[in-house]
């Protein structure tokens, strides 16, 4: 795919290219420093990070073309694990809680006695799906360790914080804060032909820059195109299995409710034959043999 079958001005964030060049770079890691901040409760301000190495998380192969990832620690030496996920996976919160285990466990110091005292760990996951079908207007979840008795935080060094994407439907005049705003951007940022007037900030003047497909040299257009081509060919096998989902649920259920109609036809028509047999006096022990009716349906004819 050429150039020129690229429409949108800005870049999909949903893709493993465009997520990677806003948040994943040392050129741009001031808009991962503001994103992280504008979660974090008030008073919490990072300065600076420093990436890790991500292959350290030993994310799997089968992970690769539906979650991004990046790594990096604050500098009091906090780790925060930033994800994108495409779409819902079987296990998710488990998987999420899988890869959790990761920056805490190698924390451990090797060699020598160690007090096990751990720096904090933030999980992101930004998800372009809704987990939570309960709750449709509920969509930041910050997740901790609490103590079920009396409600209040038992530790407060593992934080899981989880952005159901679709559920964000806020419009550029309803943004109150720098959160609102990051959601704005990460939802809307592919489908915008020119920077919102509400998005003043000059952290977002570097993130337009930043995502302006016209400023990518020719490597990063290719690679661009690549990402975008599998996300919209992963994107086109999820919606032909939600689809098949759909027609075999509706399937299902229609065979379910002939099933249904079936039974309570056969009920009905027993009915009738026990009415018959009780409205010509014939015993009502004998009526209850012949049709397997139970006592109390047969004295309500």
């Amino acid at each position: 795919m050429g150039s020129e079958g690229l429409i949108e001005k800005y870049i999909n964030p949903y893709t493993d290219f465009g997520f990677k060049k806003l948040f994943g770079t040392e050129l741009n890691k001031d808009l991962l420093i503001s994103f992280l901040n504008s979660l974090l409760p008030d008073g919490q301000v990072i300065k600076d990070v420093t990436y890790l190495n991500a292959e350290q998380l030993g994310t799997l192969e089968a992970d690769r073309r539906a979650v991004f990832d990046v790594y990096c620690e604050n500098e009091q030496g906090e780790k925060f694990l930033v994800e994108m996920q495409k779409g819902e996976q079987q296990f998710f919160k488990d998987r999420s809680l899988f890869y959790t285990t990761f920056p805490i466990r190698e924390q451990a110091v090797k060699g020598r006695s160690w007090n096990y005292e751990l720096k904090a760990v933030y999980t992101v996951g930004i998800l372009n799906f809704a987990f939570d079908n309960n709750s449709n207007d509920y969509f930041h979840h910050e997740v901790k360790l609490v103590d079920m008795g009396t409600q209040e935080v038992f530790y407060d060094k593992l934080t899981l914080i989880y952005l159901e994407m679709p559920k964000f439907n806020k419009t550029e005049y309803e943004l109150e804060n720098m959160f609102d705003k990051w959601m704005f951007v990460l939802r809307n940022l592919s489908r915008l032909m020119e920077r919102p007037a509400a998005l003043q900030e000059r952290i977002f003047t570097r993130l337009f820059e930043a995502a302006e497909i016209a400023r990518f040299n020719r490597k990063e257009l290719v690679e661009y195109e690549d990402s975008l081509k599998n996300f919209r060919d992963w994107y086109s096998v999820m919606e032909t299995s939600l689809n098949k989902g759909r027609a075999e649920g509706l399937a299902e259920g229609l065979e379910k409710g002939l099933e249904k109609g079936r039974a309570e036809g056969r009920t009905e028509g027993l009915l009738e034959v026990a009415r018959k047999m009780k409205s010509n006096n014939i015993p009502i022990q004998t009526i209850q043999e012949l049709t397997g009716l139970s006592l109390k349906e047969i004295e309500k004819l």
